[in-house]
């Protein structure tokens, strides 16, 4: 049988691995930030319904434009949004494949700050686009002047700020964002996957786009929404920018389905986000348990908790697995991850933690550097 090395594959890609986080099947899963409650039963009986209906015309092409759901997505977001200003694909990968695909390539530059999201790099490859790795602050954090000098430095095309960032769950103040904004001159977007989480009556991103045509707002249905499965990313920028995607979008890249599931779900997003509280009471448990049992929480303002004081990640992850838990190496030296579940969830995973014995002393990798630097991470937004 041809093996990969044997064919003739681009030369940028010989070498990598696919992208993808462990599955198997556990009794508790907390190891890529879903949301763990399932989809309501009324909810879900309406957005079979709302399928159904579509079914009987996908003899025909969807709307290519998703028009209808563009303007939910509108509602959804408020802040004056317009369905000109929206976008939407299969996950907010696509959406940030698409940015990719329209502002970089060949020649240009996207710059991240890690530890962050795994995908941004894979991303850029897959596009021909340079990545380059920014550090942080102390307890990876990061500050207004940080991020703009780094920016003046090395002079992107595009700059992706992760706000709840992953895999640390760090809030970035917006302060950051306009400072970010300012010392760029090409694209900025915020990677919001994890927003919904931010403590009540935090700001949004979405408040600085008035005026900052360069600005993109990236969300997602997969987390708060519980709606992983579903496949569905979104966008809010300057109409412009929406222009600019449509010449990379693949022809009719939404199905028929896929609109009406998700039509379906935002019409009841009361209902959909009625669990994001009990997800943050059960994410500030983690945090608090975490420290009694000897480790080092990070600050997080999203649906999972790093902790570092792990003397052995990969042990304490296989063992926590063969309890029927499973959680996150996300290549961090002393840390794992682990999402905030049900109230039961995350009682079985502390408690089976607890059961491991506490943690030898930390040692100098289990906090950040002052600078936190490039690491490998492979972590799910």
């Amino acid at each position: 049988m041809t093996s990969l090395s044997e064919l003739p594959i681009r030369d940028d890609l010989r070498g990598r691995s696919p992208y993808g986080a462990p599955q198997r099947p556990v009794p508790v899963a907390l190891n890529v930030n879903e949301n763990t409650h399932p989809v309501p039963a009324d909810v879900a009986a309406d957005i079979v319904a709302r399928v159904a209906a579509a079914v009987g015309g996908v003899n025909r092409y969807p709307d290519r434009e998703f028009t209808e759901l563009r303007e939910a997505f509108a509602r959804y977001l408020g802040h004056g949004l317009t369905a000109d200003a929206i976008w939407a694909a299969n996950g907010s990968n696509e959406v940030l494949q698409h940015i990719l695909q329209a502002f970089g390539g060949p020649g240009r530059s996207l710059l991240g700050f890690a530890p962050t999201y795994s995908m941004y790099p894979l991303l850029a490859s897959g596009t021909g686009t340079s990545y380059l790795a920014g550090s942080r602050d102390a307890d990876y954090e990061l500050s207004p002047e940080t991020a703009a000098a780094q920016i003046r430095e090395v002079d992107p095309d595009i700059v992706i700020l992760c706000s709840p960032n992953n895999p640390t769950g760090t809030p970035l103040d917006l302060d950051t964002i306009e400072a970010a904004y300012d010392a760029a001159r090409g694209i900025v977007v915020v990677d919001e996957a994890y927003a919904e989480f931010l403590p009540e009556g935090a700001p949004s991103a979405l408040t600085l786009l008035p005026g900052r045509p360069r600005l993109l707002i990236s969300r997602t249905m997969s987390k708060a929404f519980a709606f992983a499965g579903a496949r569905v990313g979104y966008l809010a920028a300057d109409p412009a920018v929406i222009d600019a995607l449509r010449l990379v979008r693949l022809p009719y890249h939404l199905s028929a389905l896929t609109q009406a599931a998700a039509l379906g779900a935002l019409a009841h997003s009361d209902e959909m986000l009625a669990t994001v509280g009990e997800i943050r009471v059960q994410r500030d448990r983690l945090v608090s348990e975490l420290a009694r049992l000897g480790y080092t929480p990070h600050r997080s303002g999203s649906n999972f908790v790093l902790f570092g004081g792990v003397d052995d990640p990969h042990a304490t992850f296989e063992a926590l697995a063969q309890r029927g838990i499973l959680i996150r190496d996300v290549g961090i030296p002393n840390h794992l991850r682990v999402t905030a579940g049900t109230e039961e969830e995350t009682t079985a995973f502390l408690e089976a933690l607890a059961a491991l014995g506490r943690p030898a002393r930390a040692t100098a990798e289990d906090g950040a550097p002052e600078r936190s630097q490039s690491a490998p991470v492979d972590s799910d937004a």
